[in-house]
């Protein structure tokens, strides 16, 4: 099972606000420190709005936050809401499926399975698992290009 790079992203950009909880941190910012297109995280920041994740606040002194705590952040629900496809196999796909066998087929269901297992790890872990007490990557984000020095460490 993989993860997209759009859902990377997301993730990252997530622990980024996450530990910048007394800060507006800009699309700019963040894709300085990450060293990802501008571009591809302003689609990521729209979609994580819409879903409820990221804040935006526009105009002079805008930028972005987490819309809510990050022990409310699933990150078994962020994959969901950015993954687009979590058809591990085209008979997952009822509309595209094609494959002679899938009336016989027991692949299917063990995947099926195996496809819940790793979103129930998944759930079981919330943005705060990710970011909390974590001076090691405080201490990455502070010394890469875009980071706030004046910014508070979390």
């Amino acid at each position: 099972m993989r993860l997209t790079r759009y859902t990377d992203y997301a993730l990252r950009l997530l622990m980024f606000l996450g530990t910048h909880p007394d800060e507006l941190c800009t699309i700019q910012q963040i894709a300085e420190v990450y060293g990802i297109s501008k571009n591809h995280l302003m689609k990521i920041t729209h979609q994580l709005g819409q879903a409820g994740y990221v804040e935006t606040l526009r105009g002079r002194g805008g930028g972005l936050r987490l819309a809510k705590p990050p022990s409310h952040i699933r990150v078994g629900d962020v994959i969901r809401v950015t993954e687009e496809d979590l058809d591990l196999v085209e008979c997952f796909n009822k509309d595209r499926n094609s494959c002679v066998i899938t009336k016989a087929c027991r692949l299917q269901g063990v995947l099926s399975e195996a496809l819940d297992a790793y979103l129930a790890v998944l759930d079981r872990y919330s943005l705060e698992d990710l970011i909390s007490d974590d001076t090691a990557l405080m201490k990455i984000f502070a010394g890469l290009p875009g980071a706030q020095t004046n910014a508070p460490l979390r």
